[in-house]
């Protein structure tokens, strides 16, 4: 994808070909920032403090994570605590242990000497993978937008509504969710995305909308709760999300109030998809509910809002009463019922261990 024209990717090497170089996701919409990552220490801060979010780039980020700590100690032992360092940072994404994993088992049982080359190797074919995997989701849920748009006469455009952000940002390059939007924006075919602000840390309102604008799609932010409005006025056609993990049964983990859009779709019969790669379904999981570990997060999240005063300045400002207590829970589970497909790199499926089996047999 490109920012003011410039093709730009999410992570990527620095100029002296080691140290990892992120955009800082705090600093949008507002402002466009970069930062370098030197340690495994720099990699796991920029996770946890989501200067990097969404599931692939999480894996991605710790990839290159333990690739500096390679660098700076090849051996076995600090290799381990890298990748657990790492591996704390978000507890519900499954990208991250994925990542790690593949990291692991490439180098095992390599030579020291050669382990950084082919550290560097691994997280770079992780990266393109990435990339290619997402344009495959985008082809492959395009098909969707234009029937949605023959269905309503082709007389407007196609509304697709989504929640948090899984654009390109979310990911190395072209995003799960939106990937399908832009492939279709770009042939010609009209699309409007309804964008939940998403709150607390509103991606919606300041990655996806940002994202969206520089790709010059039509989109309008509204409040998290207007969804079900629209859906039940006829102004939504069809909802695509991302997903952090998905369950072997199809069951889906994805961004807070996710389920309740899927509920609002399902009452409406507007149809509800999910767009993922490989690398976010568990297969070692299939209940959602019983088995995914929610993340809290702080809650300072819920009572406190940053944005951009009218003199230019970003500032942070309180929500609430001084004594209220706040829970922040960062992700829900939507049952797969409730999920009308699943949109992968290999194709639509339903939302089941019979549709995922029969697009990744090797699965068993």
């Amino acid at each position: 994808m490109k920012v003011d024209g410039v093709p730009c990717r999410t992570i990527w090497l620095a100029e002296d070909g080691w140290a990892v170089e992120i955009i800082d996701q705090t600093r949008l919409p507002h402002a466009f920032a970069t930062v370098r990552l030197e340690t495994p220490e720099d990699a796991a801060r920029a996770i946890r403090d989501m200067l990097v979010r969404g599931a692939p780039l999480i894996g991605a980020t710790a990839a290159y994570g333990l690739c500096l700590a390679a660098r700076a100690d090849p051996g076995d032992e600090a290799l381990d605590r890298a990748a657990e360092l790492l591996g704390a940072t978000r507890p519900t994404a499954v990208n991250l242990r994925w990542a790690i994993e593949e990291m692991r088992s490439h180098l095992r049982n390599r030579p020291h000497a050669e382990r950084v080359a082919a550290a560097y190797a691994k997280a770079a074919e992780i990266c393109d993978d990435d990339v290619a995997t997402n344009r495959a989701i985008g082809e492959h849920g395009r098909p969707l937008i234009e029937q949605a748009w023959t269905k309503a006469g082709r007389g407007r455009a196609v509304n697709v509504l989504t929640h948090c952000n899984a654009g390109w940002l979310a990911t190395v390059d072209w995003g799960t969710a939106l990937a399908p939007i832009y492939l279709a924006h770009d042939d010609g075919i009209p699309v409007h995305v309804w964008v939940d602000e998403t709150r607390p840390r509103n991606q919606g309102a300041a990655l996806t909308a940002w994202e969206l604008g520089k790709h010059g799609v039509d989109h309008t932010v509204i409040v998290d709760n207007a969804g079900g409005h629209l859906m039940q006025h006829g102004k939504v056609d069809l909802c695509i999300t991302g997903t952090d993990r998905t369950t072997a049964s199809g069951d889906v983990c994805n961004k807070i109030g996710t389920y309740l859009k899927a509920l609002a779709a399902r009452d409406t019969g507007v149809p509800f998809y999910v767009a993922l790669p490989h690398s976010t379904i568990d297969w070692t999981v299939r209940d959602g509910l019983a088995e995914i570990p929610i993340e809290e997060r702080d809650a300072a999240e819920v009572t406190e809002i940053a944005g951009r005063a009218a003199d230019g300045t970003t500032t942070t400002v309180s929500l609430t009463p001084e004594s209220s207590m706040a829970a922040n829970y960062a992700f829900d589970v939507t049952p797969a019922r409730l999920v009308t497909g699943l949109i992968t790199e290999r194709g639509v499926c339903a939302a089941s261990a019979e549709g995922l089996r029969a697009l990744y047999p090797e699965r068993g």
